[in-house]
């Protein structure tokens, strides 16, 4: 498959779980990755794992002026920019009365103010055309409880594919969101919960997708390879909602 060959993407947050899936779809496509994480062990394996023929960058997808830097490390590297997958979050689920200050600004850093800036610094090498897609959830459309802050941060990041859409599709760069619903991935395994709570919250998870399972990380992957692709050269400011039927209840 060459549906990406010699396009040059930048996948943020990529080192487990959809990131990664993506970065092996993309590269399978013919695409030339850069990868993003905070963690030197998972940064390290995934640089095993793809190759050295993929970027690997530490950045922080909650620094303002992470962003800056990281957009020049894929300028000097790459020259421009034809794909940026937008995937690097965080899911701090509490209840309301548990929030504080410095937890609400971190969830908005990473999963809003990062990207937002990150799509600024990254103008200038952007492509024509180019494709950006944004890595939102169904929370966004939801409302699960515990999920205060983390649904409005990617109902945020929806809004953002919207309104940029119609700012930069004049430049050629068309901006797109996949919106996943509950997915196999790592990600579950952060929520600092016990074994037998995190089965707990799987099985009332579970309960509510009327597919009956979880989703899996290649199912995302391939919708951002479609939305990166000129096969979706007429899809702009768009959502794919992938999550089972879980919204439609």
């Amino acid at each position: 498959m060459d549906r990406l060959k010699n396009k040059r993407a930048l996948i943020t947050g990529e080192t487990t779980g959809i990131g990664l899936e993506t970065a092996r779809q993309f590269l399978s496509e013919g695409a030339r990755v850069a990868i993003t994480g905070t963690n030197p062990a998972t940064l390290e394996a995934a640089s095993k794992e793809l190759g050295s023929q993929v970027l690997i960058v530490a950045s922080d997808a909650g620094d303002g002026a992470a962003q800056v830097a990281l957009a020049k490390t894929i300028g000097d590297a790459f020259g421009q920019l034809d794909i940026l997958f937008v995937n690097a979050g965080i899911a701090d689920l509490r209840p309301l009365e548990k929030w504080d200050v410095a937890a609400f600004d971190r969830s908005l850093a990473i999963n809003f103010k990062g990207p937002f800036f990150l799509i600024q610094a990254l103008l200038p090498i952007l492509t024509k055309p180019a494709s950006i897609v944004l890595n939102t959830s169904i929370n966004a459309h939801i409302g699960m409880p515990n999920t205060t802050i983390y649904a409005a941060s990617k109902a945020a990041l929806l809004s953002l594919a919207k309104t940029l859409s119609g700012e930069l599709t004049g430049r050629g760069i068309r901006v797109n969101a996949v919106s996943p619903g509950p997915i196999a991935t790592p990600l579950h395994s952060k929520f600092g919960l016990s074994e037998a709570e995190l089965k707990a919250v799987g099985d009332s998870i579970l309960s509510q997708i009327p597919a009956g399972r979880f989703g899996d990380a290649t199912e995302i992957a391939k919708a951002v390879v479609f939305l990166a692709s000129d096969e979706a050269a007429f899809t702009v400011g768009s959502e794919l909602v992938i999550d089972g039927g879980m919204s439609n209840l």
